[in-house]
C-alpha cells in the first residue's frame, strides 16, 4: 500500500514543482498557490502516516515525501499544537493525535451508513460464520471500514483502513459501473490494473464486468487478492442511484454453489436495508 500512496504523491509533486509561489495569499483552491501546496503537503503527511501504520520521525517523513524539512516541520508543529498529531511516547516520532479520535467519533455519529453498516456486518458475521465486510471508496481506491472475522481458524480478508486498488475487488466493480471507459482510465492509475499475481486486467473488460455486476445487483469474484478466496459483494446505493458502499462476504474458494446462493441472498437483503437509510 505504501507504493500506491507514494506514486500518487510523486504525481502530485511533479504537477506542483514548477508552480509559482504567491506567498499563500491566493484564494483557497487556486491551482499553483503556496497555500494549496501547503495543504497538499499536509494531506501527504496524513496519507503517509496512515499507509505506514506507525509513528515516524519528521526527518523520515520529509525524506519519503521528498519535501523540504522546514516545510514538514512547520506542518507538523501546527498539528502538534492542535493535538491532531502527537509524539509517540518519549521518542521524536510522531503519529495521529487524540483530536483525530474525536473527529472520527463525530463522523461516526453523523453518518448512519457507517454506523448501521457496522451493525449489519456484525450481524451477518455472527449469522453465517463467514468474514463479512463493509467497504467504501476512498479517492481512487477502496477500503474496508468495518469487518467481522470468520469464526474459522483460516481467515481471509483485508485489514480495516488498508487502501486497495479498485480492480482487485468485487466491490470495486460497483463503484465505477456508471463511468465511461475514458472516465475509468482517467480515474484508476494504470498500475492498479495489475493483480497480485502480475496478471493484467484489461480496462474495457473490467468495465464490462462492472456493468454486468451492477445489472445483476451481486458480484462474485475469485482469486483477485488471494488465490484461495472468493468475494461476494452487493451494492449499497445512495439517493442518486450510485454505489456508496458495498457489503460483502470473503469466503473460501471451495465454497459450494448452494452456500454461495444463500450468502448472496443475505447480502442482497442487507444491501436493500442499508440503501433505504435516509441521506445515504
Amino acid at each position: 500500500m505504501e507504493t500506491s500512496i507514494e506514486q500518487r504523491q510523486s504525481r502530485r509533486q511533479e504537477k506542483n514543482r514548477d508552480a509559482p509561489d504567491d506567498g499563500g495569499e491566493a484564494k483557497v483552491g487556486q491551482k499553483g498557490s503556496g497555500r494549496t501546496r501547503s495543504l497538499n503537503r499536509a494531506v501527504e503527511v496524513f496519507q503517509l502516516l496512515h499507509a505506514v501504520g506507525k509513528p515516524m520521525p519528521v526527518g523520515e517523513i520529509a525524506r519519503r515525501l521528498e519535501a523540504p524539512r522546514s516545510t514538514i516541520y512547520e506542518i507538523v508543529n501546527l498539528f502538534l499544537a492542535a493535538d491532531i498529531l502527537e509524539y509517540a511516547g518519549n521518542s521524536s516520532a510522531i503519529y495521529f493525535g487524540r483530536a483525530i479520535y474525536l473527529y472520527a467519533n463525530d463522523y461516526y455519529a453523523t453518518h448512519a451508513l457507517v454506523r448501521l453498516g457496522e451493525e449489519e456486518v456484525r450481524r451477518l458475521g455472527a449469522l453465517t460464520g463467514e468474514t463479512c465486510q463493509l467497504c467504501m471508496p476512498i479517492g481512487n481506491k477502496y477500503t474496508v471500514v468495518a469487518m467481522q472475522n470468520s469464526a474459522r481458524l483460516f481467515r481471509i480478508g483485508s485489514d480495516i483502513g488498508t487502501l486497495v486498488p479498485i480492480p482487485s475487488t468485487a466491490s470495486g466493480r460497483f463503484f465505477v459501473a456508471h463511468m465511461t471507459l475514458a472516465e475509468l482510465n482517467a480515474f484508476i492509475p494504470p498500475e492498479d490494473f495489475q493483480l497480485h499475481n502480475c496478471e493484467a486486467i484489461d480496462p474495457a473488460a473490467f468495465l464490462t464486468e462492472a456493468r454486468a455486476a451492477a445489472q445483476a445487483g451481486i458480484c462474485v469474484m475469485s482469486g483477485l487478492v488471494d488465490d484461495f478466496a472468493t468475494c461476494v459483494a452487493a451494492p449499497v446505493m445512495d439517493h442518486t442511484g450510485r454505489c456508496a458502499a458495498c457489503i460483502c462476504f470473503v469466503v473460501s474458494r471451495a465454497t459450494d454453489a448452494e452456500r454461495m446462493r444463500d450468502l448472496s441472498g443475505e447480502l442482497l437483503e442487507s444491501a436493500r436495508k442499508l440503501s433505504a437509510i435516509p441521506d445515504v
